[in-house]
């Protein structure tokens, strides 16, 4: 019996082997698992012939297989597993005594020699084990410690222990300068307060339903947004609620996002401290309104705009319901409300326009307006007048200057984002690029473009940061700014010129569809976690055969490395849509001149589909980064998703997240560290530390320690900036996928994180706001 349940098994396992095999030759892929379906039937027949010869073949395969697994992959354990898993289990099974007593009829023997396959199974875990102690990921180091600048410019000016804006101050560095909270003593924080919003996911919803929220903290309050953009205010002491304001927004599947990434806060100086309205909130909502509260008790500032609402929507030519929204607070400065706004991404050729626009903060009177189509064109427009449709758009968060009057603008693409036919000269300038712009004209200053002719989603997603840089015995006002596609680069932000080299790469692929064209070139930082183009030996799986479908899918697309066009055929996109660095941004101590990072790597795959082959039932698909999206009036929809196997697991071989430290000065990255675990990902909650995805970004302090949420698995790190380490972590009651911050009140330094889950990732949902101390002696 367990000779022909061995021989079925063996057989069995290769069918599939040597089937897919034979596909994945025929696409030009590796030759092993054919090879290995062979020797996996060979062995079948003799088992079933009740050969002892099929113990040495099984053995020697092992150690062929064992040689192959480590010529690809080296002694990284996670690549070796899916490799070895199957083949190991299957050595084991024919080590069993009830297996080799039955390969041998001769009386005088009760079963066959252990040895020709034990000696290679043992090989392969003595392999294994010295693989597991093994990180050929990690990159220990030390960022530097000695204190560059003893008295930095931290931006505007407030409280040591406050945060006034998203990234703190207008530099958005994401630094606080409280120093109670050290390496030393992390460990013994605990929950000073926790509070819970009410504002959930209704079913109404629209899938990337997210709470990223960054409070801020003003004297003795907190202000926070929800999901649906309530506006609460929080005691900064207790986290009682203080007040709450429901703008109402109701629900609308047709908002690709659905969320609020935080509040603006603003005095009015023409009021008298203390009276009403004259510290104001003001509140983005997701059907295209801002609306200006009174920061003491979350009424409406009637004399802002319309009765206290400035309505977005104004002088666009299309404006479908839930196609336009703000999802990031806009910038305060110089009496003037600075915002963008995001547009939906591939769902129509007539969309609302990607205009910025400032408005007086009093009154909300426009006073410019920058549309990227018509670039020196910013007095306001007239009535009846309309914005340029689709024109690039900006929905991260702003960062400002004041002294040099400039704004700076991370741009977006024109969508559709796959399609790049008939985009005028000035699109083609000022997609994916950071912009400077006057604050007091809106006209542009300067620009700098990362990505020409940008046909993969490629936005600059992420809040530039400010400092002023020391290099050669020099200060330098410089502006850090994270991308997409991996690239981080550093510009004087007074002229936009480069601080760290920028070089022209060639890319590996011009072909696109004939209506289309591709650059030649892509410029790269000095400063990069571009990764290592994919091969067929960076595809994974939890075992050899999800590990061949995945290789067969690798090879089925078209990939040329980095800015592969997108294709009829389908294309891998790599780093994916999710980017290398998303609106979480980096986070700068501007004391030591250092960054702390958190780069991820997830491969997409985009597929064109001509608009005459989108069925029917797909008629209104608008399916944002996963699945099918129709572009409605394009030539060409595209369907997209991330590149994962049978199981639902990514194709490529982690580790898919890490965190950073890198020296500004230098350019030189100190560090770098596998970010989280598989613990909220995996069937069984087993807290393995593979390096995960995470979108969300970090917090740095004056003690030395980074904060941050983001990974997949529901953990707020307390990181130890020199060295990347983690000091302490806290289980989060849901996905972490917002920035934290911190504050002082009385006498005691808080850290606050939100916790309230990504849709789009799929972390578990939730309303919690939580604030952290050191424990009282």
């Amino acid at each position: 019996m367990a000779r022909i349940l061995t021989a079925v098994l063996f057989a069995a396992i290769g069918i599939f082997l040597a089937g897919g095999g034979i596909w994945l030759v025929a696409l030009g892929g590796s030759l092993f698992y054919l090879l290995a379906g062979v020797a996996y039937l060979a062995t079948a027949g003799l088992v079933l012939f009740r050969r002892p010869a099929s113990l040495e073949l099984f053995g020697l395969f092992t150690l062929a297989a064992l040689g192959w697994a480590v010529w690809e992959s080296g002694f990284d354990w996670w690549a070796l597993a899916p490799r070895g898993g199957i083949i190991i289990l299957s050595g084991l099974w024919l080590l069993t005594p009830w297996v080799r007593r039955s390969l041998d009829d001769d009386p005088e023997h009760t079963s066959a020699p252990a040895w020709p396959v034990a000696v290679p199974v043992a090989i392969a875990v003595g392999v294994a084990v010295f693989a597991m102690v093994n990180d050929p990921h990690d990159l220990p180091g030390q960022l530097p410690t000695d204190v560059a600048q003893a008295s930095p410019d931290l931006g505007n000016d407030m409280p040591a222990g406050d945060w006034h804006q998203y990234g703190r101050s207008q530099y958005g560095q994401r630094y606080s300068p409280l120093d109670q909270i050290t390496p030393e003593n992390v460990s013994s924080l605990e929950v000073a307060w926790q509070y819970q919003t009410g504002d959930v996911k209704q079913e109404g919803d629209t899938k990337e339903t997210t709470y990223q929220v960054t409070p801020l903290k003003i004297d003795d309050t907190i202000y926070l947004c929800t999901p649906h953009n309530w506006a609460i205010a929080l005691d900064a002491t207790s986290g009682e609620q203080k007040w709450k304001y429901d703008p109402n927004v109701g629900f609308n599947t047709d908002r690709q996002h659905q969320t609020c990434r935080g509040v603006t806060y603003w005095e009015d100086p023409s009021i008298a401290a203390g009276e009403r309205c004259h510290s104001r909130v003001y509140l983005p909502t997701s059907d295209a309104r801002l609306i200006a509260l009174n920061a003491d008790d979350g009424t409406v500032c009637e004399s802002f705009a319309e009765n206290g609402t400035l309505h977005l929507e104004q002088h666009m030519e299309y404006n479908p319901a839930g196609y336009y929204y703000s999802t990031s607070p806009p910038m305060a400065i110089d009496g003037k409300i600075i915002i963008g706004g995001a547009v939906n991404d591939n769902y129509s050729l007539y969309e609302p326009s990607g205009v910025i626009r400032g408005f007086d903060a009093q009154t909300g009177e426009l006073l410019w307006n920058w549309d990227s189509a018509k670039p020196t064109q910013t007095e306001p427009l007239a009535e009846g007048e309309t914005y340029t449709t689709n024109s690039p758009n900006s929905w991260s968060v702003f960062s400002a200057d004041e002294n040099l009057g400039l704004v700076y603008i991370p741009m977006g693409n024109q969508p559709p984002d796959q399609l790049g036919m008939n985009r005028s000269e000035a699109v083609e300038t000022y997609s994916s690029s950071l912009t400077a712009l006057d604050i007091n004209t809106g006209q542009v200053r300067w620009v700098k473009q990362f990505v020409h002719h940008d046909l993969w989603d490629m936005d600059v997603p992420a809040q530039p940061v400010l400092l002023d840089l020391q290099r050669d015995g020099t200060t330098i006002p410089a502006v850090v700014q994270a991308t997409k596609q991996g690239d981080i680069y550093v510009l004087n932000r007074e002229t936009g010129e480069p601080i760290i080299p920028i070089t022209e790469e060639k890319v590996g692929s011009t072909e696109t569809i004939p209506e289309d064209t591709a650059a030649p070139t892509q410029p790269t930082s000095g400063i990069s976690f571009k990764p290592e183009p994919l091969t067929g030996a960076d595809m994974w799986g939890a075992t050899l055969f999800d590990q061949l479908a995945c290789r067969i899918k690798f090879h089925s697309y078209k990939y040329a490395g980095r800015y592969t066009p997108p294709s009829l055929q389908g294309s891998i996109v790599y780093p994916g849509n999710f980017g290398t660095f998303n609106w979480g941004s980096v986070a700068v101590d501007p004391k030591r001149q250092v960054m702390f990072a958190m780069p991820v790597y997830l491969a997409f795959t985009s597929r064109l589909v001509p608009a005459d082959k989108i069925p029917a039932k797909d008629a209104k698909a608008t399916a944002s980064e996963v699945g099918l999206n129709r572009n409605d009036g394009a030539d060409y929809g595209v369907d997209m998703g991330p590149l994962y196997s049978p199981l639902g697991i990514p194709c490529q071989e982690p580790p898919w997240g890490y965190v950073a430290g890198v020296d500004l000065t230098t350019g030189e990255t100190m560090w770098q560290h596998k970010n989280g675990t598989v613990e909220d990902l995996a069937p069984l909650p087993v807290p393995i530390k593979l390096g995960v995805p995470g979108i969300g970004g970090p917090m740095i302090t004056g003690g030395g320690v980074a904060f941050m949420g983001a990974a997949v698995d529901n953990y707020l790190r307390a990181y130890d900036l020199t060295t990347g380490d983690v000091l302490w972590k806290a289980r989060l009651p849901a996905g972490g996928q917002a920035t934290p911050m911190s504050y002082e009140q009385d006498g005691a330094q808080y850290v606050v994180m939100v916790a309230g889950g990504h849709g789009s990732v799929g972390t578990k949902p939730g309303d919690y706001v939580i604030a952290y101390k050191l424990a009282s002696k």
